[in-house]
């Protein structure tokens, strides 16, 4: 164990410190040592009295190292409880001689070894050892040579030991263990120490939660235990009466030390003295309270320790402990203590023992709850007693009252007054001022007067908040009701508390209310002035509770004067306070309406509107004063020279956001707001009481001043805006009974309509927006429309008006405040309102629309500038939110008013919204719209299958996922209470088309344009719901008609010019300034074509979307040829706009429904007559209107065939190209713009765009041939068969007008009754291209009119050729076949104009594009041909010719040429390549390719190569020199080329043609070969020495070279002319090669050799040996090594 290993290292220690001089005590301790080891705990050693005997042994040697070390040993021994209780005489004998010793260690190791005796079980149980103990301590605390330390240990061991002994008093006599009772402590404030105090009455309620009586029954008995804490209580009170205590043994003790003992005994063991008799009679009744009586004597002689402080204070605290915690049974001794209290407190003493008094007055009673409850029950409340609680409350009050006597001295009340409120700033940062912490000085004395009142008055407050709390406690208790339920003034109070309360107010309240008001009034701490408010308002509240009501007025009417400060006029002159940097003072004007908010009266407002929210239900009259206050508040509030005190007393130029006052206005006006808002909670007599008195302050505002100006109007508007915004905020937040309060409301609202001044007509105006706005949005309003929409339309109609709905009653005021005879500004107001509630809450309307659409109808009828928006703003809230929920016998009103306010003529704007409204309508209408219930409503017969389907099926445009959607959305859109079952929506269809058909006519374009756009877009959007009936009435009432209308206004409409000006804006600077206006619309005319475009557009998307369902309308067919005459008319007559309008019309129809099969053939032909006749008749192409025209017809056109073509037969197809031609005739006439800049007209791109359409389909294949002649009389050669057969025109069957085609039920009626067959196309075509072919003549020879022509025409036939080429490759065989030939020469005439044009593009594409088709399998022969063998023969044989006729032409007329041409080095350099490609093609694409061509065209293009070559030989020498350098080289390449058509090379490259072509090129060849060496011989000697130009020296070069490498084919040699012997030598030879062509030229080969070129000389070396190679004269192996 621990204890045994720490004494035997102590009894080790003390054999060692032993061993010298006390070797008894030595040899004791390691006897003991031995001893210990044989004890196993704490319980053998208290058996073992040897181990305790060695202890007291080293304590008796009086060694202190010995007595210190025993004594530790023997604290440890105690506190293990290893001592027995024997030893405890000894023990005590041995600390009283230690106590005697001089060394401080064992004096205080004396005093902890006497504690611990205390607190082990140890503890003195005898009168001997119990007086023997404490007498050790007391002698200690009194020796005078004791140390501080000492002395200090010995008080609280004393003090402890005292606590302990009452605890073991208590223990043994079965009494409470706790310490009950009330140290007088301190708070930060009266409010905290009065709730300290209700958690100090723990042993009422100990006693209570035992049933044991306040006053227990007493007992005469006491034990031993009780017996010892009865001496020593005894003999402490000697001591404390300056006498000696003889139990205790002492003869003297300090009598502040004895006092300060029984204070603490009295207060903290309350138990003993109520329970046992002896206590209380023997000690405390005759003892202490007589001590106390003589202690409290003001008479004795003042001198000693009796007069101080300190003693004073024990005294007096320990007074209130009896009076506190021992009245009940001390009731005299109290009355007593309580009169000489009062007594001391009034007499002239010294102020420290006034302050103690006051002290222990407000700590000891005033704040305590329970103790002033048990005082005023057990001596005011008893007859035969005094006054004791009102005789307190009195004195406190004089000595608060001594602050006027003060004042006489006007320095030494400002330092009261200051002293004063900073002790309460003290206070409430929880320092205690105390007269302890004073030193001596000058204030001392300011202090003390000030501390002594700040004690009197915290006493009046804790009366105050006693009052507060025991009023609680009976709310709590139930004898009165708490302030939230307590309605009424009930008939008489009978509950003991309750009682109390009242007695206990009514003898103190008109003292404490002088006291706290002078406090209030006089001083300007903010602590104090929290304090005092608060008690203000405890009182208030406590009065209120109980019903007093003078004293509630009299504290409520004290309060609000401390609330609003409103200068007088001195101190209105006096508050001019000029700002260090001003110059002047300001006005007085601007200084007269200066209200400062000081901090009291913010704290006095708060308070204000504390008691207000705590006793809303039973202020009743009273809240007159407080609404007039808060209306005071409101003024100041929103003054803009208001401030608080702060901001008045900074730099008045600081801006007033950098000052710190709006934070309290800020919270005064939520308080505001928040009293107000809690009116929800009050009971329903309290509001009324509320608006009753706020009606009342409003009606005496009015009425104060009836003529008021200035400053006075300011605070009655102010005043009366007050009242309303408050009536509002009651009404707001007492929705729940609206009923109960909403004629007040209205009718005090309607009486401010009245009253002349616009601005409270103004707040009535607001006021009654937000009244009617919160009711219908209140959550009571929805619960009470649940049961009145079970009431029908006609059933509310014919109710009586007690019986109607609310909503009748929330919207009424509003109908009649228009109705009522009241200016533009109220109108106004009530349509605002609405448009709010609209806004809101439409859709929770049901009972009132019939009068708000009268009301809105009235609106715009009467057409008042300032009204219509008002009025329009409410009906576009109704048609965009509101359709749903409106009554469906409201429906077509609702539609009327829409289309009043778009026919009125004030706001233009307003008339363009209102249409898009009428749309929504449509749209809402349209949602439950279903094809069978239209067909009901036109009494039409329909089958079972739904119409919907049928049109679905027809436009294909609406899916089963849409159908779907549409019919989620209406199901979901329409409830039972709304829906429009049994309801004609046709009906309210007609009404909506009526309304728009009827403004499509207005004056107005951008009225009538919109109507339109409505109009058609309607019925797009929603036509697939419309039945087949309906649309026959709509078409015939409304479409057509508009359009006729339409058409007729803008025919007659003016086409003057409006000069650039527009309806008047306004004017400036005295002129009218009118809106600019574009030239497009600058006259009526324009405006109205541009609403007939709109129509035409609005009628094609009915088309576009419904064509095909509307062809099975009965009357379709007549509405479609009066829809096509009127296009016809727009094309031909109409403006630009209009026309392609129109035509835009009729491309719709066409693009939208020809590639899915709804277009009929009849309704295509008749679209290509009307675009047909249009070209014809239209006029030329000057303008630029009448391009744009044509171009959209074109396009029509080619959109038509594009989309129909496999619908068209031959003679739609040649009509087609026969109007095609018309355009392209018509646009070959230039324009003067065209002309000069050389640039495509708009129609020839726009032809050139959609001739590559116009390929023939599979079955009009045979139609490729009438297409490409079409485009080929375009090219070159043909201008002349034109203009010679333009008189034959007439002739060529060209129907100039419409034919007639039976379509459906119904015939178009043509102005013409012939109609084109495929034989007048055949008779036309053949005049229009001359009746033959076109003479294969140069452009040259054209007459000079032509060429202008075709000159002009060349870059549209730029443009031609490559559509030409391109529609011709993809032309079947057979039509390819056909006009090959012409495709061909047509190419030819192209390529032939670049003698007069080589800068032109023209022969460029031309020779490309004839490469192109030369370059390909055309060229070779097709077999599987479906033709005729002599027809394809034939047009081969024209073929070939034609080919060889451009071959002619082009290379011997246009290549190799010195054409004038003064292009750039790059532009001939790229000519030459044309050259060169047109070259390679003849050669390697038909000369050297397996082609059918004819020997004779063989021979032909071989010539046309020689003729070619033979250009540089022809020419003399002196011209040599002067040709250009390309044309010697095309000779050459030429000659090359046929050197290439000769060679052999080998076997597998030699096929028949080739060899044909080579049998025929080789003679030629020859011969040109000797005359090109012949003439070289003869020009060389011609010139003798002189050089031979290089020309021609390069061209025999090349011919040797050539010659030289050339290799013939045998059977080519068989042609040759040489002689017999030798062409059968070539024959029979195995080789097939030779060069036999050597031996016809070797004669002039021979006269070469003597020529004077080396080069020369050295080929025709060469050539002589090939030569002899050839005759096999070569030379011998042999010979040649």
């Amino acid at each position: 164990m621990a204890l045994m290993a720490v004494l035997e290292s102590d009894l080790r220690a003390l054999s060692a410190e032993a061993r010298r001089r006390y070797p008894a005590v030595k040899d004791a301790a390691e006897h003991a040592i031995l001893k210990l080891r044989s004890l196993s705990g704490p319980g053998e050693i208290a058996d073992n009295e040897d181990i305790v005997r060695i202890f007291l042994m080293a304590c008796d040697a009086k060694s202190v190292k010995l007595s210190v070390l025993g004594l530790a040993c023997l604290q440890k021994l105690i506190s293990h409880d290893a001592v027995a209780s024997s030893a405890l005489k000894d023990i005590l004998s041995t600390l009283k001689d230690h106590s005697e010793m001089a060394d401080d260690s064992v004096q205080l190791k004396t005093l902890q070894t006497i504690l611990l005796i205390f607190q082990s079980r140890l503890h003195p149980d005898n009168e001997d050892n119990m007086a023997q103990a404490l007498g050790i301590c007391l002698r200690l605390l009194e020796n005078s040579r004791s140390s501080d330390s000492v002395r200090n240990t010995a008080a609280a061991t004393f003090r402890q030991a005292v606590a302990l002994i009452f605890d073991n008093v208590n223990h043994a006599e079965w009494l409470p263990a706790g310490k009950y009772g009330s140290q007088l402590s301190r708070a930060n404030s009266v409010t905290n120490s009065v709730t300290h105090s209700i958690s100090e009455s723990d042993f009422v309620r100990w006693l209570e939660t035992r049933n044991i009586a306040v006053q227990p029954n007493k007992r005469d008995f006491l034990s031993k235990t009780g017996k010892l804490g009865l001496f020593l209580l005894e003999d402490l009170t000697a001591l404390a009466a300056g006498g000696s205590a003889m139990w205790l043994r002492v003869h003297s003790l300090q009598r502040i030390f004895a006092l300060d003992i029984l204070e603490f005994v009295l207060s903290h063991y309350v138990a003993i003295f109520q329970t046992l008799l002896s206590y209380e009679q023997q000690v405390l009744r005759h003892q202490i309270c007589s001590l106390l009586m003589t202690s409290l004597r003001t008479n004795v002689e003042r001198e000693g320790e009796s007069e101080e402080p300190t003693f004073r204070r024990l005294v007096l605290r320990s007074v209130a402990h009896i009076i506190k915690l021992y009245s009940t049974s001390l009731v005299t001794e109290s009355e007593v203590f309580l009169n000489m209290l009062v007594k001391v407190a009034c007499l002239d003493l010294p102020l420290w023992h006034q302050i103690l008094v006051l002290e222990v007055l407000r700590q000891g009673f005033c704040v305590e709850v329970q103790t002033l409850r048990l005082l005023f029950k057990n001596f005011d409340m008893d007859p035969k007693n005094t006054n004791v609680v009102e005789n307190i409350v009195k004195a406190l009050a004089r000595v608060v009252s001594t602050i006027q006597l003060v004042y006489v001295v006007p320095e030494s009340s400002e330092e009261s007054l200051a002293a004063v409120a900073g002790m309460f700033n003290s206070k409430a940062k929880g320092v205690e001022w105390s007269m302890d912490n004073d030193a001596s000085n000058a204030a001392v004395v300011v202090a003390s007067e000030a501390h002594a009142i700040t004690l009197a008055v915290e006493g009046l407050l804790g009366v105050v908040f006693a009052v507060a709390t025991l009023t609680d406690e009976a709310a709590d208790v139930g004898e009165i009701d708490s302030p939230k339920n307590n309605i009424g003034m009930p008939s008489k109070f009978t509950g003991e508390t309750v009682v109390l309360c009242l007695s206990l107010i009514d003898s103190t309240w008109l003292t404490i209310l002088d006291a706290l008001s002078l406090i209030l009034t006089r001083s300007q701490g903010e602590a104090v002035i929290i304090e005092v408010l608060k008690g203000y308002q405890a009182f208030t509240q406590a009065c209120g509770v109980l019903h007093v009501i003078e004293p509630l007025n009299s504290f409520l009417a004290s309060l609000c004067k401390f609330t609003i400060n409103i200068p007088t006029e001195g101190e209105k002159k006096s508050s001019v306070v000029l700002s260090p940097g001003s110059k002047k003072a300001e006005s007085l004007a601007d200084q007269r309406d200066i209200v400062v908010l000081t901090p009291k009266n913010v704290q006095a407002l708060r308070t204000l509107f504390n008691v207000a929210h705590r006793l809303h239900d039973v202020l009743g009259p009273s809240w007159v004063l407080v609404l007039e206050t808060l209306a005071a508040l409101d003024r100041v509030i929103h003054s803009p020279h208001a401030s608080t005190q702060e901001v008045s007393v900074s730099v008045s130029r600081l801006p007033r956001e950098t000052s710190g006052q709006y934070s309290d206005f800020n919270i005064l006006s939520s308080l505001n707001s928040q009293l107000f808002e809690s009116s929800a909670l009050m009971h329903v007599s309290a509001v009324n009481s509320i608006l009753s008195a706020l009606r009342q302050l409003s009606i005496q505002c009015i009425s104060g001043y009836p003529s008021g100006m200035g400053q006075a109007l300011n605070q009655q508007i102010g005043s009366v805006a007050f009242c309303v915004e408050s009536i509002t905020s009651v009404l707001v937040n007492n929705l729940h009974r609206v009923h109960h309060i909403w004629d007040g409301v209205v009718g005090h609202l309607l009486e401010l309509f009245k009253n002349q001044n616009q601005q409270i007509r103004n707040l009535a105006l607001d006021a009654l927006d937000q009244s009617i706005c919160a009711v219908l949005g209140s959550d009571q309003f929805q619960s009470s429309k649940a049961s009145e929409l079970e009431l029908t339309a006609t059933e509310v109609n014919n109710s009586v008006d007690k019986d109607r709905p609310f909503e009748h009653e929330a919207l009424s005021p509003l109908i009649t405040l228009y109705n009522s005879s009241q200016g533009l500004d109220v109108q106004a107001g009530a349509l605002k309102i609405l448009l709010h509630v609209l806004e809101r809450y439409a859709d929770k309307l049901q009972f009132c629309w019939s009068g708000i659409l009268d009301m809105l109808r009235s609106v715009a009828d009467a057409s008042e500038r300032d009204l219509i928006p008002l009025g329009f703003q409410n009906i576009r809230v109704i048609m965009n939110d509101a359709l749903s929920t409106i009554p469906v016998q409201c429906l077509d009103v609702c539609i009327e008013v829409t289309g009043a306010y778009a026919a009125q003529k004030t706001e233009i704007n307003i008339s363009l919204t209102a249409i898009g409204l009428l749309w929504t309508a449509t749209d809402f209408i349209a949602k439950g719209l279903s094809p069978a219930s239209s067909e009901e409503t036109t009494n039409k017969i329909v089958n079972d299958k739904s119409e919907a389907d049928k049109i679905s099926r027809h436009t294909g445009t609406f899916s089963t996922s849409e159908n779907e959607q549409i019919e989620s959305i209406s199901n979901s859109f329409h409830n039972p209470r709304h829906s429009l079952k049994g309801f004609d929506r046709n009906k309210l269809l007609f009404s909506v088309f009526s309304i728009l058909q009827k403004l499509g006519s207005d004056e107005r374009p951008e009225v009538r344009n919109s109507a339109v756009r409505t109009l058609f877009q309607t019925l797009g959007i929603h036509g697939q719901k419309i039945s087949e009936s309906m649309w026959n009435y709509c078409l015939w009432t409304y479409v057509l008609p508009l359009l006729e209308c339409v058409s007729h206004l803008a025919a007659t409409s003016s086409s003057d010019e409006w000069q650039g000006k527009g309806k008047e804006l306004g004017t400036r600077r005295g002129k009218t300034v009118h809106m600019l206006i574009h030239h497009s619309r600058d006259t009526a005319q324009k405006q109205w074509d541009e609403t007939l475009v709109l129509v035409l557009g609005g009628i094609t998307r009915l088309l576009r979307s419904f064509f095909p369902f509307l062809q099975s309308l009965n009357k379709f067919s007549a509405g479609w040829e009066l829809l096509l005459r009127f296009i016809e008319d727009s094309i031909l007559n109409g403006s630009k706009e209009v026309a392609v309008a129109a035509i835009s019309c009729l491309q719709t129809v066409v693009s939208s429904h020809c590639s899915k099969g709804n277009l009929a053939l009849p309704y295509i032909k008749s679209i290509l007559d009307v675009y047909e006749l249009a070209l014809e008749r239209s006029p030329d192409c000057r303008t630029n209107s009448a391009v744009k025209v044509k171009q959209e017809i074109l396009h029509g056109l080619g959109d038509l065939y594009v989309q129909a073509k496999s619908m068209f037969d031959t003679d739609m197809y040649l009509k087609l190209l026969l109007t095609i031609h018309l355009a392209i005739k018509c646009s070959m006439i230039p324009r003067d713009a065209d002309s000069e800049v050389g640039i495509l007209s708009p129609i020839q791109r726009t032809i050139l765009e959609i001739l590559p359409l116009l390929r023939p389909p599979e079955h009009l294949s045979a139609e490729w041939f009438a297409l490409l002649q079409l485009l080929l009389c375009y090219l070159l050669g043909s201008e002349v068969s034109m203009h010679q057969k333009k008189d034959e025109e007439p002739n060529t069957g060209i129907s100039s007008r419409r034919g007639s085609a039976a379509m459906g039920s119904f015939t178009f009626a043509g102005v013409s009754n012939t109609e084109t067959t495929k034989e007048t196309w055949i008779k036309s075509s053949s005049n229009v291209f001359g009746g033959s072919e076109p003479p294969s003549i140069p452009t040259s020879e054209a007459t000079p009119d032509e060429t202008s022509v075709c000159n002009w025409n060349h870059l549209f036939m730029e443009k031609l050729i490559p559509v030409i080429i391109e529609l011709f490759l993809a032309a079947p065989s057979t039509e390819k076949c056909n006009i090959f030939p012409k495709i061909i020469k047509g190419l030819g005439r192209c390529m032939n104009t670049r003698r007069d044009s080589p800068k032109g593009s023209l022969w460029r594409l031309a020779v490309e594009s004839f490469n192109r088709i030369i370059n390909g399998d055309l060229m070779e022969a097709d077999n599987n041909i479906k033709l005729d063998s002599h027809i394809y023969r034939h047009s081969r044989a024209r073929l070939w010719k034609e080919v060889a006729d451009v071959y002619d032409l082009f290379l011997v007329g246009s290549c190799g040429r010195a054409l004038s041409s003064n292009g750039a080095a790059e532009s001939l350099e790229a000519d030459e390549v044309i050259e060169m490609n047109v070259l390679n093609v003849l050669a390697d694409m038909i000369l050297k390719g397996q082609i059918d061509a004819p020997v004779e065209i063989l021979h032909r293009l071989v010539s046309t190569l020689d003729r070619c070559a033979s250009r540089t030989g022809s020419l003399p020498l002196e011209s040599l020199g002067q040709m250009p350098s390309h044309c010697s080289r095309f000779s050459l390449s030429c000659l090359q080329m046929m050197f290439s058509l000769c060679s052999f090379r080998f076997e597998d490259d030699w096929p028949p043609e080739r060899a044909t072509i080579s049998s025929v090129s080789i003679d030629i060849l020859m011969k040109r070969c000797e005359i090109i060496l012949q003439q070289f011989l003869s020009d060389e000697n011609d010139l003798g020495e002189n050089a031979l130009p290089a020309v021609r020296t390069n061209e025999t070069f090349c011919v040797l070279q050539e010659l030289a490498r050339m290799v013939i084919h045998s059977d080519t040699a068989s042609v040759l002319n040489i002689p017999a012997h030798l062409k059968e030598k070539i024959e029979n030879s195995e080789i097939r090669s030779c060069h036999a062509h050597l031996l016809v030229l070797f004669p002039s080969i021979c006269e070469l050799v003597v020529s004077r070129e080396s080069r020369i000389r050295e080929l025709v070396q060469v050539l002589l040996r090939l030569v002899a190679e050839e005759l096999g004269l070569q030379k011998s192996t042999h010979a040649d090594s």
